[in-house]
């Protein structure tokens, strides 16, 4: 386990504080947030190379706070992947394992090891400017390993990469995680990509943790404004609890009224996901307790999905597919009906 108490980085000009993680062995813990938000230093402080002001770095019962940076038994991998381009591909591999002096006949079984898991045993002899985005990002991963640390950091390793190359290196890193079983931190601003590979999730703002759960806590329950946002929930509203109607909290947003399962009370915000939106011509036949009339006032096409504002009031941010459009013939200033479930509100 991993376990970071207290943690203050202070650069002068940022200030990372009040970090606490506790990390389980073998999971994929994902430091997601914006550009700015510390992540990169939060993992560069993790691996040793900025000094804490306060607090604690642990690896299981092994305080590492004030240890340098090799003797952490940790991996790290960049978004740049910064391989050496004078060397091959496998004297890239083995470069950790010569600094550790490791045997040659211990070294090649380690390396032949590692490069079956990544895949890459046929780019050998390569030289790095030889390969593809992919291909480095798999080599500098496989350099990381082959010393086999108890704790692997990857600082947005895909951000770089194409988006087909991408999908295809989200899908290759779980395949390499289920077969190590190695602890990963893996920063990120992409919110799909935390989705695709995280156990759990960090979200940072500022230099402090925002919320920590899992992708679907992250996702439904965001709580603050700031991570709905950044979640893109989309329908971020505010509003005062009024009442209570047939079991379900009544909640006023400028006039319209909505029915959420929430005991709060007073001011409150809410947040609703743009896909728990239903939109229809005529009033649907539902047990779904939101159901107003509205107007399209934007469609905004995105390629494979198209986003929906419909005018109640307030405005609510729908998304469909464009079968979905075709088959309803939506158009700027129609009137349609949107339904929601009073459980796909979320209040905070």
């Amino acid at each position: 386990m991993i376990a970071i108490k207290n943690l203050k980085v202070n650069l002068g000009d940022f200030l990372l504080q009040n970090i606490n993680l506790d990390i389980e062995p073998g999971e994929y813990f994902i430091v997601l947030g914006p550009t700015g938000a510390g992540k990169t230093v939060l993992l560069e402080a993790i691996a040793g190379l900025y000094p804490v002001l306060e607090g604690e770095v642990w690896i299981g019962d092994k305080e590492i706070t004030h240890l340098s940076p090799e003797k952490r038994e940790i991996g790290i991998v960049y978004q740049d992947q910064a391989l050496f381009p004078h060397l091959s591909v496998e004297k890239n591999i083995a470069f950790g394992l010569r600094m550790r002096k490791c045997p040659k006949n211990e070294a090649k079984a380690k390396i032949d090891a590692i490069v079956e898991i990544a895949g890459i045993s046929h780019l050998l002899k390569r030289s790095p400017a030889t390969l593809s985005g992919g291909e480095k990002q798999k080599v500098a991963l496989a350099r990381a390993l082959v010393t086999k640390p108890k704790v692997l950091l990857l600082d947005e390793p895909l951000s770089a990469l194409d988006p087909e190359t991408r999908e295809r290196m989200q899908g290759e890193l779980r395949e390499i995680h289920r077969r190590i079983g190695l602890t990963v931190i893996h920063i990120t601003h992409d919110f799909e990509e935390a989705i695709a590979l995280g156990h759990r999730v960090a979200v940072l703002n500022d230099g402090c943790i925002a919320q920590i759960g899992t992708p679907g806590e992250f996702l439904r329950r965001p709580s603050s404004e700031f991570v709905a946002r950044f979640a893109l929930t989309r329908n971020i509203l505010s509003g005062r609890v009024i009442g209570v109607e047939d079991g379900c909290t009544l909640v006023d947003i400028g006039g319209t009224k909505l029915r959420a399962t929430t005991e709060a009370n007073g001011e409150v915000q809410l947040s609703i996901r743009p896909e728990d939106i239903l939109i229809s011509k005529e009033p649907l036949q539902s047990t779904a307790r939101n159901c107003f009339l509205g107007v399209v006032s934007n469609i905004a096409d995105r390629g494979s999905v198209i986003y929906i504002t419909v005018t109640v009031p307030p405005d609510f941010i729908c998304i469909i597919t464009r079968q979905a459009l075709d088959e309803l013939k939506l158009r700027n200033g129609m009137e349609v009906w949107i339904t929601f479930k009073a459980s796909a509100i979320h209040v905070f």
